[in-house]
């Protein structure tokens, strides 16, 4: 039986039940405990489960990455919340050179199932240090996997599948998208990690986004549908491993592809994807594939600044018509 919840109460539930599964599973971070959670992720899971697994730490990203590092190596499954992606920047020494290398640099005698989540991305007016996008950076590294979600069913079951993982997930949310709803099932089940989700079929072109610009994607296909245009939605759900398969096989199918992706454009994720799709997919092709990203300069703090930064159905509508009528 399923019920609608939000995404905040997925990730909860995620968590907890994980929490209930498994002693060695606790969870640690800034504000996590007795503040129910900067974004109340973590709402009443004190109550549930104490302090010894529900643990406040002091604003020291490194320091208690590497404290979660330590735990993992040795037996535990922690889950540290970064209350930003923005400032895990501080703790990128545990996540890049120690969480991300522990298996390789212990020919494969030591594990680390650790999982580092929080929001990535813009939230609106927080200007320059609190506004970046952090998948095509974290993606970058070898021993790390990727994942960022949107939807409450895929968030609670990639939650538990990262838990469960026994390598290192970093695992990307989005501030100011905790309270949208979707149907969740009241029963245990997992999403696996590395598989896209087609999440609109469509026939005239492919539209590949994740995270809260699959909400820009989706209200561009719903727009395109309205004068006719077709437009198959894919939602990533992990960025690495990437799920190049089911892009394919949607751009084998419509013949153009428009990525839609908050990264900055250099070195981001829809560059990725534009390789791979050249490689594996450039004799189906009918037009060049096409990218709609952030622009590439720091998001200032004015509202208007905001808008014009980040990618929105108008911009992605018009890279749709533009790999639609290329030649005409």
């Amino acid at each position: 039986m399923s019920r609608i919840i939000t995404l905040r109460d997925a990730l909860r539930e995620a968590m907890s039940e994980e929490m209930r599964r498994d002693e060695t599973v606790f969870l640690m971070g800034e504000e996590v405990a007795e503040y129910n959670g900067a974004y109340k992720v973590s709402k009443g899971m004190l109550d549930e489960f104490g302090p010894k697994r529900v643990i406040d730490t002091p604003i020291a990203e490194l320091g208690f990455a590497g404290i979660g590092v330590g735990a993992a190596i040795n037996g535990l499954r922690p889950i540290v919340e970064f209350m930003t992606w923005n400032f895990a920047v501080l703790a990128f020494d545990q996540i890049v050179n120690n969480a991300a290398k522990t298996l390789a640099q212990s020919a494969g005698e030591y594990k680390c199932p650790i999982v580092f989540r929080g929001p990535s991305g813009s939230a609106g007016q927080l200007a320059q240090q609190h506004s970046q996008t952090f998948e095509s950076w974290m993606a970058n590294v070898p021993g790390l996997k990727v994942i960022s979600i949107i939807d409450p069913y895929d968030s609670k079951g990639l939650m538990k599948s990262a838990i469960r993982d026994d390598d290192p997930v970093c695992f990307m949310e989005s501030e100011i998208s905790y309270g949208i709803k979707g149907e969740v099932p009241e029963e245990e089940y997992l999403v696996p990690i590395g598989k896209a989700k087609v999440k609109r079929e469509g026939t005239d072109v492919t539209l590949v986004s994740y995270n809260k610009m699959m909400l820009v994607a989706m209200s561009a296909a719903e727009e395109l549908a309205k004068e006719g245009i077709s437009a198959e939605v894919i939602d990533l759900r992990t960025i690495r491993p990437l799920d190049h398969e089911t892009i394919v096989e949607s751009v084998k199918k419509t013949n153009r592809l428009v990525v839609v992706d908050e990264c900055w454009p250099f070195a981001g994720v829809s560059a990725e994807i534009a390789y791979e799709i050249q490689k594996y997919a450039f004799d189906y092709l009918d037009a060049p594939v096409t990218r709609v990203n952030s622009a590439d300069t720091s998001l200032h703090y004015a509202p208007t600044f905001v808008e014009e930064f980040l990618p929105n159905p108008t911009k992605v509508i018009k890279a749709v018509k533009e790999v639609l009528y290329v030649g005409a």
